[in-house]
């Protein structure tokens, strides 16, 4: 079900849930930035963009919205792109050069006149914000980018910082830090497998340059939000990761079980 709450002044949350059996829920957010200029962060995932729209629709006329900040083209981020960009001839879509060829092998491809291409340590100006591209630590797509509200000192991390959880908040503060934690780690060495094959001390450098954002709060696309005064201790979890287990998904011999519902064979 996708529903919507105010996290901020200014900010508002369109949400839901994905279960994943044993490893738990998943949240997936979009974000409506009201001003002069509205932008919508992300457009939710592919299987729900009915109900998503009309849960847009529900926080703002799609049609007032000016910009589209596409932080990258997997299918829980792209799902409404197609019907906003047919509904709204003025919506533009900030992303990355990169973000319009992947989006030129799909259904969707992003006319040049309606894009604006940024790369981190870029800037653009929307109405009465600035917002300021950053590359997350972590990712699971090439294009990924985030960004900095400069004038409310927002965090927009894209995936970073997202944590499986046995329940999803409005939030991350009312999730107990433990499960906080474990939930981060394992989220993150399964979408960011790579992290364990990084030189550690450049992945830590990289850590302490995110953490010296020191943002009010934080926006992530798989987490409840987050207070500023968190972003300490979700950095200190994802320095974790590369130490942590390797995920390694059920194979088929698995799969065979849990369809017969029978435990499975001992491998040999």
């Amino acid at each position: 079900m996708t529903t919507c709450f105010t996290a901020a002044p200014g900010v508002d949350v369109i949400t839901s849930a994905v279960e994943i059996p044993t490893l738990g829920s998943l949240a997936v957010n979009a974000f409506v930035l009201h001003g002069a200029e509205p932008v919508l962060v992300d457009t939710g995932a592919v299987i729900e963009s009915a109900e998503f729209m009309s849960t847009l629709e529900s926080v703002i006329d799609p049609a007032t919205l000016r910009w589209i900040w596409l932080t990258h083209t997997d299918f829980d981020h792209i799902g409404s792109l197609a019907p906003l960009l047919q509904l709204n001839p003025e919506l533009r879509v900030i992303t990355s050069f990169v973000g319009v060829g992947i989006m030129g092998l799909t259904t969707t491809p992003l006319p040049l006149e309606r894009v604006h291409l940024i790369n981190p340590g870029q800037s653009i100006v929307v109405g009465d914000r600035t917002l300021t591209a950053v590359r997350p630590p972590v990712f699971d797509n090439p294009i990924t980018t985030g960004f900095v509200d400069r004038s409310t000192g927002s965090l927009f991390s894209s995936d970073c910082f997202g944590a499986l959880l046995g329940g999803i908040p409005e939030s991350a503060a009312d999730i107990p830090s433990g499960e906080l934690r474990d939930g981060q780690v394992r989220w993150t060495t399964i979408d960011s497998s790579w992290v364990h094959d990084v030189d550690r001390d450049v992945f830590r450098a990289t850590l302490e340059s995110f953490r010296a954002i020191a943002p009010e709060r934080v926006f992530s696309s798989h987490l409840p939000p987050a207070p500023g005064a968190m972003l300490d201790a979700l950095v200190d979890a994802l320095a974790l990761t590369p130490m942590a287990d390797r995920f390694v998904g059920p194979d088929q011999a698995m799969l065979d079980a849990m369809l017969h519902g029978v435990a499975p064979a001992a491998s040999s």
